[in-house]
């Protein structure tokens, strides 16, 4: 029995896991009776938990009776890269948010939609009210239009095609020819064209298979003093940048 503030360990799934890690010892595969003899586990018992987990796909008997890792456990360990990726670009983001007292935004193009796929804020630096989807607001804000830029001229005229762009604010561009055609900047920037009294800006992040950008946004009044917000913006996608080209493409999913 547990004492008080301990935890209560099943015994049972505590064998199962000491099995795991026995057959992942052995590339090569592991025969019942060696796992027995290295967990200190049972015969009995060490059959009874192998058909078990066999069942669930978490090991595989081969023909000549090993067992072997199986697909399961392949599954959680992309599942925990994923995870891990996903923790270490929020914490260069909440660093970030930190820093420049600004809500933070993690999105990319994919399969000819804007997806924000991390946002990190906080109750002094609020996203901003999502009033217009941003998958439609595309040509009206830092984070689409830097999307945008990382298209071809036929991939954003097709996107254009289909969200023609709308008066959103008076400061909105909806000049398709513009917004096609404007010249590639190292930041972009938006200024209340999304929402009034807003301003965002927005830097590419390399090493993805598909356009990534992270973006901040701010008080519009602020702008005048982009080059406060704009090297440690840099300098954050660019660690995410350094991350991704590491450990592998954006993580799917929000």
């Amino acid at each position: 029995m547990a004492r008080d503030g301990e935890p209560t360990l099943i015994t049972s799934v505590q064998r199962a896991l000491r099995l795991l890690e026995a057959v992942g010892e052995h590339p090569g595969g592991c025969s019942a009776k060696t796992l027995a003899r290295r967990t200190g586990i049972a015969l009995p018992t060490t059959y009874h938990l192998l058909r078990t987990l066999v069942h669930e796909g978490y090991l595989e008997k081969l023909d000549d009776g090993a067992f072997v890792i199986g697909a399961q456990v392949a599954g959680l360990h992309a599942a925990a890269q994923q995870q891990n990726l996903r923790r270490r670009i929020r914490e260069v983001m909440g660093r970030l948010c930190e820093d420049l007292n600004a809500a933070i935004y993690l999105a990319r193009y994919h399969e000819g939609e804007v997806e924000v796929a991390e946002i990190v804020d906080s109750p002094r630096a609020p996203r901003v009210d999502t009033w217009a989807d941003f998958r439609q607001a595309a040509h009206a804000t830092a984070i689409g239009k830097c999307l945008l830029s990382g298209l071809s001229r036929e991939e954003r005229a097709d996107h254009f095609a289909r969200y023609p762009p709308a008066d959103l604010t008076p400061r909105t561009i909806t000049r398709v020819r513009d917004l096609i055609d404007g010249p590639v900047q190292p930041m972009v920037t938006d200024s209340e064209e999304y929402s009034l009294g807003t301003a965002c800006l927005a830097a590419p992040v390399v090493g993805a298979e598909v356009p990534v950008t992270l973006a901040i946004s701010f008080p519009a009044h602020k702008l005048a003093d982009t080059r406060t917000f704009a090297k440690p913006l840099r300098a954050a996608a660019a660690e995410i940048s350094r991350t991704l080209a590491v450990a592998g493409d954006l993580p799917t999913g929000g």
